[in-house]
């Protein structure tokens, strides 16, 4: 008996494409005269292109045209192609129609004699085998015996001199259009989904590069074309690369530079198909320097890549990295993906200590639970503080709202000691900051009370702004 059948592993895709998604289905970008299904398919044809060529990371899709443009530019091209072959049809047509009245005209002023000899000359060309290329009053034998009277002979001869000479004029126009349009022998190939002319099948490599570079710092630019083994670095020397780029990092912290440098790096490796222990270090190493910088985009590719290489189990440190997963849901309040999130973890996963620190970072917000959220946040390992700093901010205005509305009066040191502040001073820098500095006042000595019931109302319109403006910069 067969095993059931198996739920289709869930895609993911880089933010970039998810936000080029977003875009072409607002209704904002839609195009009259393009439905929402062929729109549809030429989404999936253009993010399909590139995927399989494992190149969405490559493409600047913010600037991309969305698939309902892509539809309206290639509707322009063969409306152009269909203006000229209607042209050029036209030209011909003309061109047979005045020659056939010609011959009629010839034909009707012939003499008797010659009249007679047609229908002989008729039942000769009946005997003789049909050629469907070449019309029956082209043939050389008839034309060759055809008579025309010396009137007749000049009119022809005037006629057709004026016809070769708009035929070549036409001609001449026709050409210079199809080079303009790119119609000429170019108007049958296929083209990729973007619109632009494509090189051959056979043009275009056939397997990985296998670069020869010898450089170990590259500036990374974006490809336009198949790259070059002469532009690409080999395994030995990315890895050298990578000691050189980690011993910068620590001593310049140059984060624009690094950063360069490791997109260039990943690249090489991308055109190279290399995908080992060496390629999951070098993305959560990037991971890592882009959280501290505070660099979402940046770390949203990374860690796309890193959930596709741990599935082959390339080695690396996966709970780490779904610790921060966990904490990025909760930053940009993702729901949906949360739960698909949780839905992936094992029990061993769960059981394990970073992982288990982000989920009760989870848990701790959803049942309001601020005390032992800000506990927690104190008590972050790795990069988790980093993500968390990212929404700390939002969740002590949550909190600030909620003590409001069950104190009249606190002391500034509860306040520092519930949001997680390092001493009074910060704390009260903080209120401050939010506009709360009248609601403080001295008490006895350095000691302070926040009159907080008299700002709930000012504490909850900071709490609504403050989530209703999650920066994502990218999904993961």
């Amino acid at each position: 008996m067969g095993s059931a059948t198996s739920k289709p592993k869930k895609v993911e895709w880089p933010p970039a494409v998810r936000e080029y998604v977003r875009r072409a289905f607002d209704p904002a970008n839609a195009i009259p005269g393009i439905s929402s299904t062929e729109m549809q398919a030429k989404l999936r044809e253009t993010i399909s292109y590139y995927a399989e060529r494992n190149a969405q990371d490559e493409v600047s899709w913010p600037t991309y045209p969305l698939p309902q443009e892509l539809l309206q530019e290639e509707r322009r091209k063969a409306a152009l192609a269909m203006s000229v072959a209607a042209t050029a049809n036209g030209y011909a047509n003309a061109l047979h129609h005045a020659y056939v009245n010609d011959i009629n005209n010839h034909t009707n002023a012939t003499s008797p004699q010659t009249k007679k000899r047609k229908s002989q000359d008729a039942e000769e060309l009946q005997a003789q085998p049909a050629d469907a290329s070449v019309p029956p009053w082209r043939k050389t034998n008839l034309a060759s015996r055809m008579t025309f009277t010396d009137g007749h002979n000049d009119k022809r001869h005037k006629k057709n001199a004026s016809t070769d000479a708009a035929s070549k004029f036409e001609q001449a126009e026709l050409e210079k259009r199809r080079q303009r349009f790119q119609l000429g022998n170019n108007g049958n190939k296929t083209t990729p989904p973007w619109g632009s002319p494509r090189k051959d099948d056979d043009d275009m490599p056939t397997g990985p590069v296998v670069g020869t570079n010898q450089t170990l710092e590259k500036s990374y630019f974006r490809l336009t074309a198949p790259p070059k083994p002469e532009t690409v670095r080999p395994l030995p020397i990315l890895e050298k690369t990578l000691a050189l780029l980690v011993k910068k990092w620590k001593s310049e912290k140059n984060y624009n530079y690094i950063c360069n440098q490791f997109k260039s790096l990943r690249q090489d490796l991308t055109v190279q198909h290399i995908k080992n222990a060496f390629t999951v270090k070098v993305y959560e190493i990037h991971a890592r320097i882009s959280l501290e910088k505070g660099d979402l985009g940046e770390y949203n590719q990374c860690q796309t890549q890193l959930k596709a290489l741990y599935a082959q189990n390339l080695g690396g440190n996966p709970a780490e990295f779904k610790a921060y997963r966990i904490l990025y849901f909760v930053y940009t309040c993702n729901k949906t993906d949360m739960n698909d999130m949780l839905a992936e973890l094992t029990l061993t996963d769960k059981s394990h200590e970073w992982i288990k620190h982000a989920l009760d970072v989870r848990s701790s917000l959803a049942l309001g639970n601020y005390h032992k959220f800000f506990r927690l946040y104190l008590e972050a390992q790795n990069m988790g503080a980093y993500l968390m700093d990212m929404f700390i901010e939002r969740e002590r205005l949550n909190a600030l709202a909620n003590i409001s509305r069950g104190y009249a009066n606190v002391t500034l040191r509860f306040l520092t000691d519930e949001l997680g502040f390092d001493n009074d001073e910060t704390c009260r820098e903080f209120l401050e900051s939010h506009g709360a500095q009248n609601i403080i006042e001295a008490k006895d000595g350095n000691q302070f009370r926040v009159k907080i019931r008299e700002a709930a109302s000012h504490f909850e319109s900071l709490r609504a702004a403050a989530f209703s403006k999650v920066d994502i910069k990218g999904q993961i």
